[in-house]
């Protein structure tokens, strides 16, 4: 399932592209929304995301910080910035400075939208691809062990589920202790 990930600090947007995402790609899709940077990043530590969409101005952090942050946390999620300003300087920050993939104006074509979103996702598919076989070939040629193939392979899926904190007496520690 891929999953995707809304940042904009306006309800209604957000409700508006998720409502878009939602009628025009299909209910398999995950589509997480905040309008809070700190509480997006947060999620991008705990769970893998295809996608990040973001605001360009917000009042916490820029489009432009947040996705630099994203590709540091999350590098093969493929960023998407949304703004309503054409400005070509920021355009060029956001593809510069955070790799940005697609850069969309508001008020947004439905069907642009659709269309960018649709290519987004196949970006995120073939970068998973790509590194997969890169893996699998490290593993053929002796550079990475089974254990490490699988504890990326499930790393990919969940971030941090392979990441286990030890007690004083050798038990595993949940998240809360």
């Amino acid at each position: 399932m891929q999953r995707i990930l809304l940042l904009d600090d306006e309800h209604h947007v957000l409700a508006a592209i998720k409502r878009s995402l939602r009628a025009g790609l299909g209910s398999d899709l995950r589509i997480e929304e905040t309008v809070d940077p700190e509480v997006a990043l947060a999620r991008l530590r705990e769970a893998a995301f295809d996608v990040v969409i973001s605001d360009f101005r917000m009042p916490l952090m820029n489009g432009v910080e947040f996705l630099g942050l994203v590709r540091t946390i999350q590098p093969k999620a493929v960023r998407m910035v949304l703004s309503a300003s054409s400005d070509s300087e920021n355009l060029m920050r956001a593809v510069n400075d955070a790799e940005v993939f697609r850069y969309l104006l508001k008020p947004w074509d439905e069907k642009d939208l659709l269309g960018h979103v649709r290519s987004a996702l196949e970006r995120a598919d073939q970068l998973r691809h790509e590194s997969e076989l890169a893996d699998v070939g490290r593993y053929e040629f002796g550079k990475l062990s089974a254990t490490e193939l699988e504890r990326r392979r499930l790393e990919a899926m969940e971030p941090g589920l392979t990441q286990v904190t030890w007690g004083p007496n050798g038990e595993v520690l949940g998240p809360d202790n």
